[in-house]
């Protein structure tokens, strides 16, 4: 069962699978709870606590339409998570510099292969 969001900080929002699963959900456009619901698996109730966690901390934006209540991805919410995941951008470029190295060196001795001859 979801819980209240114990602060106010997108981190702690996403540190539950279920409303990362919302997130991903909501990227192709409004959704109604129901539908959400009904995609997670989860109850409306269950859905409607997990979405009131991701509106407190800005992730997410409810409109009415008619009867229906729209939610939507606020992506704004989710740029202190981008910009923390991005400090470590430099890390991942040093670490993999090397394997594409080794990568380009295999294909290049893929390329060249034994010329014939060369085993007599």
């Amino acid at each position: 069962m979801a819980r209240a969001a114990t602060t106010s900080d997108a981190f702690n929002a996403i540190a539950e699978p279920q409303r990362r699963e919302i997130l991903v959900l909501l990227r192709d456009g409004e959704r109604p709870v129901t539908d959400l619901a009904r995609d997670l698996g989860m109850t409306q109730p269950q859905a409607s606590k997990h979405l009131r966690v991701l509106r407190e901390v800005g992730l997410v934006q409810v409109r009415g339409a008619g009867k229906q209540r729209l939610y939507g991805l606020d992506a704004r919410g989710l740029r202190p998570i981008h910009e923390w995941v991005g400090g470590f951008e430099r890390f991942w470029n040093e670490s993999f510099d090397p394997l594409d190295e080794y990568v380009q060196e295999l294909k290049q001795a893929k390329q060249e292969g034994p010329q014939d001859g060369d085993d007599q």
